[in-house]
């Protein structure tokens, strides 16, 4: 298992200097945003000297970027805000070829106009679902032509909030293309370490086998997000349990400042 951390704990738009301080603080992997190269994350275009000076700072650094953020709302109530998100997610695929990174990471997506990580209402309704799993048939295509897997993250405020509904996501869509990202905060909103403990070891048996990566992010008891270590998410029994199912991708930590990122580096190592 590979400890890492999203590339946008750092600050800078030179990947030169963002990847050195991942490798400085104390990771070998990175979760990589565009915006850490000067771009937006969901651009319009990746120049070809936007993917070599990314290259030449992951070799120099020496740290693998093991996923791209490709996030966008796809379940917004506006096709044409889906149909411009699909379209800049076909930019970040081809460039997550084109550097070698093997995931694109994916939100699922929620009825709300403003906020693509805010709950509303109308994501219970079947029409979300169904406008999302479009969306996704979509990108898969695009995944299949570059040879990227697309990574879904289960998130309380979306249209899949459980492991149950990923791996429905993932039956319906019949690609091997589509793979689960797990965080073991956004699996719940509030509870205390018993009940944490029980929605993680139930998410880890449903979706054993389809993790193509874990996310290292906490939360208090009372729902607020903690860095890892710090709330009730047993984070020893969650790696252990992840090694049980035969998972050995990257554990990619989130959350935090850049200052808490060393000490975070060496919990999580202490943890495998």
């Amino acid at each position: 298992m590979q400890i890492g951390v999203f590339a946008k704990t750092f600050p800078g738009s030179e990947p030169a200097g963002v990847l050195a301080a991942v490798r400085d603080a104390g990771f070998a992997v990175t979760q990589f945003n565009l915006a850490c190269a000067g771009l937006p994350s969901m651009p319009d275009a990746v120049p070809d000297a936007s993917v070599r000076a990314i290259e030449a700072a992951a070799n120099t650094s020496g740290v693998a970027l093991v996923a791209l953020s490709g996030t966008y709302n796809m379940a917004h109530p506006d096709k044409v805000v889906r149909d411009d998100g699909l379209r800049r997610l076909a930019v970040v695929i081809e460039a997550a070829a084109k550097l070698s990174t093997p995931l694109v990471t994916l939100c699922t997506g929620t009825r709300n106009r403003d906020d693509q990580w805010a709950h509303h209402p109308d994501n219970a309704d079947p029409s979300a679902w169904a406008d999302m799993a479009r969306e996704m048939e979509n990108a898969l295509q695009l995944a299949e032509r570059h040879g990227v897997d697309l990574g879904i993250e289960p998130e309380q405020a979306n249209i899949v909030t459980s492991a149950g509904d990923a791996m429905r996501l993932i039956a319906e869509m019949g690609s091997k293309r589509l793979r689960v990202v797990l965080d073991p905060a956004n699996l719940f909103e509030q509870a205390d370490a018993a009940q944490a403990r029980a929605i993680v070891t139930a998410a880890i048996e449903t979706t054993a086998g389809y993790v193509a990566m874990a996310h290292a992010k906490d939360r208090f008891a009372d729902g607020r997000f903690a860095t890892a270590g710090q709330g009730v998410v047993d984070f020893a029994d969650f790696v252990a349990r992840l090694k049980a199912t035969g998972f050995d991708g990257p554990l990619v930590t989130h959350g935090l400042s850049a200052n808490e990122a060393p000490d975070v580096a060496r919990f999580l190592r202490g943890l495998l």
